[in-house]
């Protein structure tokens, strides 16, 4: 499976609203899980088997409790049984179609 999550305190107190330390907090601990993932400016991807999946997830979620008064997860899932390599394999084909619909130049 492949889950998208984003997790957040609030209730920080940083008059900038800022929660980077707390997400650097639950990033770590999906680095540290050894599971494949991959971390953009809004999300987290994570792969695996349910169980190891939501595991780090709610680690991750309890990493971020302390940053804050309460946490905000935002959690998306593709549970597609016997798939895996799905964290890169999903982006390959989407690029493989995109070059394919590219109009090529003419001449070539």
């Amino acid at each position: 499976m492949l889950v998208a999550f984003s997790v957040a305190p609030s209730g920080t107190g940083n008059a900038d609203g800022s929660v980077h330390d707390a997400v650097a907090a639950a990033v770590r601990v999906v680095r540290d899980s050894g599971l494949p993932h991959r971390t953009t400016s809004m999300f987290t991807e994570i792969e695996g088997e349910w169980d190891a999946v939501f595991d780090v997830v709610r680690r991750a979620t309890e990493a971020v409790q302390p940053y804050g008064s309460r946490v905000s997860l935002v959690l998306k899932a593709d549970i597609r049984p016997g798939y895996s390599g799905e964290l890169d394999g999903k982006i390959e084909r989407l690029e493989a179609a995109i070059d394919e619909q590219t109009p090529k130049p003419q001449g070539e």
